[in-house]
């Protein structure tokens, strides 16, 4: 299952959420691992400008994201708290969108 949410990033800690990004990218064993626990087979973000401010655009892909949201939240890996910390910092609320297309292959 694919999900992509979008938040606006505080413009101010824009920097700190792109230095963030690109660490994770540095300790990809560590995100492969909670990816074991959160069923996620791929994750991808993106900081794009917008029209009140900068957005974090993040595209998950998991098996199961209830179970997937669940284990993060109760996470103990290391990483898990740090990204939720980052997030706080850097994130605002979200606006409500909804896909306007969604089709994916029927399995089974």
């Amino acid at each position: 299952m694919l999900q992509v949410a979008i938040s606006r990033v505080r413009p101010e800690k824009e920097t700190r959420l792109r230095a963030w990004l690109a660490e994770l990218g540095s300790r990809v064993d560590e995100v492969r691992e909670t990816f074991r626990d959160e069923t996620v087979h791929a994750e991808q973000a993106y900081v794009v400008p917008g029209s009140e401010g900068p957005l974090l655009i993040y595209v998950i892909e998991a098996e199961d994201l209830e179970r997937g949201a669940k284990a993060y939240a109760s996470s103990q890996h290391r990483i898990d708290a740090e990204h939720r910390a980052v997030m706080r910092e850097c994130l605002l609320e979200s606006p409500k969108v909804m896909p306007l297309y969604d089709v994916s292959l029927e399995t089974g």
